[in-house]
């Protein structure tokens, strides 16, 4: 199994909220790894209120939370459907696991995925057995304590492999990671399904279609390349998404960032 992603693919201005946070990603424990991509954990202590944004993966997320002036809790959170906006301000702590795609399942395997899409559950609504986990999770300051308490809880909810969820993980990784993915029909038959058959294992599985895993993993890739320092030919970069032109990928990025690429671009360009 791979060790957790270096990229930021999906953080807004991953540069700035590296600035404002203690932002570190850990591996889970060995026989987690083939349901999840990493803890991820941030710590604040900010003078000035500041808002994070997130363009989300097609992953469910379970997140243990302390912010200022409310009391700690868990939650699961489903395949966020758009921007994901989060304020933080004075001291806070978030413990979190971002599962692969189609990783969840194991955990809960009476719930399809599409119930908890665009979702935010507290944790005992999904695992009444919970008690306890939040403060085992948040209260060590040392983050090894931390990464060891969310392999106790996890491994406590005793997952079992289910041969569909290994198949929707697989598939989800070939989209994410070969360009030439563009059509859902094409796709489904090169896996030897019908595109009703694909449809059905990601509503159960991941929690969104195939057709918008493909939208959403063009959108992080964009979002990557507006914040380099080079110019981004978009029309070139469109066409090698896979978009009919560069107007597609436009209103796709406006509509899930909130601004347009070249204006986003602009934004992150040196003085």
């Amino acid at each position: 199994m791979a060790a957790p992603r270096r990229d930021t693919r999906g953080i807004v201005d991953a540069a700035e909220l590296f600035t404002r946070v203690r932002f570190r990603r850990h591996e889970p424990a060995e026989p987690l790894r083939p349901y999840l991509e990493h803890y991820w954990l941030i710590d604040w202590d900010l003078t000035q209120p500041y808002a994070s944004h997130v363009v989300p993966h097609p992953s469910v997320n379970i997140v243990f939370q302390r912010y200022a002036g409310q009391e700690p809790f868990g939650e699961v959170a489903g395949v966020g459907l758009g921007l994901f906006t989060q304020k933080l301000e004075g001291r806070g702590r978030v413990c979190g696991i971002q599962f692969r795609p189609g990783g969840f399942r194991p955990f809960a395997p009476d719930r399809p995925l599409s119930s908890l899409t665009g979702q935010r559950l507290r944790l005992p609504e999904v695992f009444p057995d919970s008690a306890g986990a939040v403060a085992a999770v948040l209260d060590p300051d040392d983050e090894r304590a931390r990464v060891a308490a969310l392999d106790d809880f996890l491994l406590s909810l005793d997952p079992r492999p289910d041969p569909q969820a290994t198949l929707a993980t697989a598939l989800v990784d070939l989209i994410r990671t070969d360009r030439t993915i563009r059509h859902v029909g094409e796709f489904a038959e090169a896996r030897g399904m019908t595109v009703r058959a694909l449809q059905r294992l990601f509503s159960a599985y991941v929690g969104v279609g195939p057709k918008w895993i493909i939208l959403r993993y063009r959108i992080h890739e964009a979002l990557e390349r507006a914040e380099t320092s080079e110019p981004v030919n978009w029309a070139a970069l469109a066409a090698d998404l896979g978009y009919a032109d560069q107007a597609h990928l436009v209103r796709d990025f406006t509509a899930t960032v909130g601004v347009p690429p070249t204006a986003y671009a602009s934004s992150h360009q040196p003085s």
